[in-house]
């Protein structure tokens, strides 16, 4: 039997809490992993989340592609 490279034999999942998800715009907070109704954006390599109310709000922005800068 081998032992994974850190030396844990505890074989469970070592992943790190993740901060809370903050909308890039108003700053509104989700608990846990990013809700279905929130949108994700790439902006220079970053990814950015809106929440549903402000993405609601700039559709028309996010379908033309505009940098979230641009609204």
């Amino acid at each position: 039997m081998t032992s994974p490279p850190d030396g844990s034999d505890q074989g469970g999942s070592t992943t790190e809490p993740r901060p809370p998800l903050v909308c890039a715009r108003c700053g509104t907070l989700a608990a846990g992993p990013p809700p279905v109704t929130w949108t994700c954006s790439v902006e220079n390599g970053t990814r950015r989340y809106f929440c549903d109310t402000c993405a609601r709000e700039n559709l028309r922005a996010i379908e033309g592609r505009l940098d979230s800068a641009w609204w």
